[in-house]
């Protein structure tokens, strides 16, 4: 299930000239048939959870995916994960949207079907699709491989204005279309439910960790150990660094062990973390809430960065003491997601190195609870909705 249009609070719309698209609600007006998934080139009958106000619970609402482009590709989705931005986005946290709206971008599923000109997947095929299903394409960044960073602003999978102007409906749903070139293939070896959450939570942890270069012999503090930091442990750890864990739920201690860190250490008011001092080469922040930065600042090596790429409320301010940073020459940076290569790349790591994110499975019926699960910190560590019976 889907949960309906929202506009991009975090996205700008690609540019106007890429090409036009049929628009769900446009295809559900006119007169062609909806397709079964799998029968002809659509346009596909879909049905989706999607979020109708800020604070009321989703609710199902059918619609129709595109007619398939000679670049596009329909996937029957049989998975998406349930990531923390989901809620950010329904409740507008991250900017006003439009209701009824469908999130998700951590999609999983198979190919049903390919457009005229496709030649990267067969029908059959194991995908993904991530938080991005297209960008300028032409720009410095999109040229180098981060559409993530499009100067013209990238498609999101959901809450985004498409091509045609349309509102981009995400992965709460049975059926998605989109272009190859932002379908990520999915190894064998690698349970298609266990994918989605790589594609948002394990890129967006994934990314940073390779920029600022965590190898062997680092040491590596990773800051909360929710669906974002039970992945960054697992990636910091099969890349050779000494993982120390910075958690709030004293209950996580030999979860962080089992992922791999080395040690753990309980992060409240009045924590002495003097024995971390100026021990680490790279901090990584996974925390979506307000907290106190300072108190990390101190445990950076000279030169080392403190990475956040966990985002809450925009309106949520962060101060750090300016004397901190200047002492040992440290610096704060933010990351966000990664490009197509990168997340192939991340999957193909993943394989390689059988790193799966701890899922637990819901039903679409139960993803109201889900998310009242992962306001209250209680997640474990990423929720994965069954689309498909």
């Amino acid at each position: 299930m889907l949960l309906g249009l929202v506009a991009a609070p975090l996205a700008a719309c690609a540019a106007a000239g890429a090409g036009a698209r049929t628009d769900a609600s446009a295809a559900a007006a006119g007169p062609a048939k909806a397709s079964t998934v799998g029968a002809g080139p659509g346009p596909f009958q879909t049905e989706g959870m999607a979020a109708y106000s800020p604070s009321g619970p989703l609710k199902p609402m059918q619609f129709q995916r595109r007619v398939l482009g000679p670049k596009d590709v329909a996937i029957q989705l049989h998975y998406c994960g349930v990531c923390h931005s989901d809620i950010h986005t329904v409740r507008g946290d991250w900017g006003p949207i439009q209701y009824p709206q469908i999130v998700g971008h951590e999609l999983a599923g198979e190919v049903v079907a390919v457009g005229s000109s496709v030649s990267r997947f067969l029908v059959g095929s194991r995908v993904g699709v991530g938080t991005m299903v297209d960008s300028c394409r032409h720009c410095s960044e999109c040229e180098a491989g981060h559409e993530n960073y499009c100067l013209n602003g990238n498609t999101q999978a959901y809450g985004s204005k498409d091509r045609d102007g349309s509102i981009t409906q995400g992965g709460y749903s049975t059926f998605v279309v989109v272009d190859e070139d932002f379908v990520i293939h999915i190894p064998d070896v690698i349970d298609l439910a266990e994918a989605g959450p790589l594609l948002c939570a394990g890129i967006t942890v994934y990314s940073p960790l390779r920029r600022w270069g965590v190898s062997p012999g680092k040491k590596v503090a990773i800051i909360g150990l929710g669906g974002l930091g039970h992945l960054a442990v697992k990636f910091a750890k099969a890349m050779g660094a000494e993982v120390t864990v910075f958690t709030t739920s004293p209950e996580k201690t030999q979860d962080a062990k089992r992922f791999g860190a080395a040690n753990v250490a309980i992060n409240k008011d009045g924590a002495d973390f003097s024995a971390f001092k100026h021990a680490f080469d790279f901090a990584l922040d996974t925390v979506p809430y307000r907290h106190d930065l300072n108190r990390f600042v101190p445990i950076l090596k000279r030169d080392a960065t403190y990475c956040r790429v966990g985002v809450g409320k925009t309106v949520d301010t962060v101060d750090v003491g300016q004397m901190s940073l200047v002492l040992y020459r440290n610096a704060i940076a933010g990351s966000n997601t990664g490009g197509i290569r990168e997340t192939q790349d991340m999957v193909e790591f993943c394989a390689l190195n059988h790193i799966k994110p701890e899922i637990e499975k819901i039903p679409m019926t139960g993803i109201n609870e889900a998310w009242s699960r992962v306001v209250d910190k209680k997640a474990r560590y990423r929720f994965v909705i069954e689309l498909k019976g």
